[in-house]
């Protein structure tokens, strides 16, 4: 994919310095790192290295990435490297793709409690797949899934919610054979929504007891355990979203299907189409639209949108990508080993390490001239300039 001619770094460079002044003191040192560590990638900044072709003599200059989990240019590679490391997890079942959706007056305690209501937006979310998968009147197995979370709508709202990978079926309780769900169904919707909502508003209700919850604005009132109990009151009547679709494809296909969750960030530098110090316009997608084309150019003061992207960025240490149930811990590899026995598949061939041991100094990709090896043959450190003279690489997002 060609690089893009407008990305979120130009943006930050041209414009990040006036809007960090603007807003000292309401910015937090996290968001400063990746403010920071964005406008830094792939730039002399950080350093890098030349690299010549064995064959052609080609060369090019390659700046070392930020490999902040929050820059649009570092998440492609570490997709293509969690995809890889995750192939040997795959089964061969049906796989389904559920979602888990917080309403927007929870979304508006999680802005000022993000590490808190996020941990129980994941806990909730599995404990209640993985009760219901047990229950006997629905699968009566345990089951396992890879949970990721997004925070964002397509306009950079916040918006909170879990995309959720499950294999469809799973280990009798005694482990000794595979359920596998009907073709199509996993487990209803609106049972799975019903008991998500339980848990989590009793987790929330325990997170606020504790004094674990911090409201501001208008909503500071919420201190008061009463005002608190009234302001949830109505949630336990609501229907909240959870749905629930098999991705396309076979197993092979899931690893392409969950690539587009596991790594994304609130915007990609493909969706800008334009920006200066007083607007910056992007595509997204309006969802109310039922029919025909959902994407329409959102533009924003620039002010504006630097606030956005940055209420996406998740505290320190925080994992949004986790394992439960089956494939969770240290036994994961021997559980789905067993499983792949109980389901007659031929365990994957180990590459020995010869096979899979690079050259020291060899990149991955080839020449992009004539397709021959391509060696490192300067590296130069952060600040500094190549005395090798070659073009920079165009890098993909």
């Amino acid at each position: 994919m060609s690089r893009p001619r407008l990305e979120i770094a130009d943006i930050f460079r041209a414009h990040g310095p006036a809007w960090r002044r603007a807003n000292a003191g309401h910015v937090s040192l996290t968001q400063l790192r990746v403010m920071s560590a964005i406008e830094a990638c792939r730039t002399e900044a950080l350093g890098g290295h030349v690299a010549a072709c064995g064959k052609c003599g080609h060369q090019h200059v390659a700046y070392n990435s930020c490999k902040n989990r929050h820059c649009p240019k570092c998440q492609g590679p570490a997709a293509r490297d969690w995809m890889t490391a995750r192939a040997e997890d795959l089964l061969p079942v049906e796989y389904f793709h559920v979602v888990f959706t917080l309403p927007a007056e929870i979304t508006r305690i999680a802005y000022w409690n993000k590490r808190a209501l996020y941990g129980l937006l994941f806990r909730a979310a599995a404990e209640t797949v993985t009760t219901i998968a047990a229950d006997p009147k629905h699968l009566g197995a345990r089951v396992g899934m890879t949970s990721v979370l997004h925070t964002w709508g397509s306009a950079l709202t916040h918006h909170p919610h879990v995309h959720m990978i499950v294999p469809g079926g799973g280990l009798s309780p005694d482990g000794s054979h595979w359920i596998a769900c009907r073709r199509g169904f996993f487990l209803p919707v609106r049972v799975l929504s019903r008991l998500f909502r339980r848990l989590f508003l009793e987790g929330l209700a325990a997170l606020h007891e504790e004094g674990e919850l911090q409201v501001f604005a208008d909503l500071e009132g919420l201190t008061n355990p009463a005002a608190f109990a009234a302001y949830l009151a109505p949630l336990r009547k609501v229907e909240w979203v959870v749905y629930a679709k098999p991705p396309f494809g076979g197993p092979e296909a899931v690893l392409a299907y969950l690539s587009r969750y596991t790594h994304r960030v609130a915007i990609s530098n493909h969706r800008l189409v334009g920006a200066d110090a007083e607007t910056v316009a992007f595509r997204w997608k309006d969802y109310r639209i039922k029919a025909g084309d959902r994407t329409k150019i959102m533009r924003l003061a620039t002010d504006e949108f630097i606030r956005r992207f940055l209420i996406h960025v998740l505290p320190d240490g925080f994992h949004r990508i986790r394992h439960y149930g089956l494939l969770a811990g240290a036994t994961r590899k021997a559980t789905i080993g067993h499983i792949r026995e109980l389901l007659g598949q031929r365990q994957p061939a180990q590459e020995t390490q010869e096979a899979a041991e690079i050259i020291p100094l060899t990149l991955r990709e080839p020449c992009p001239c004539c397709g021959g090896p391509m060696r490192i043959v300067e590296i130069f450190r952060c600040g500094q300039k190549p005395s090798a003279r070659a073009p920079p690489r165009e890098q993909a997002a």
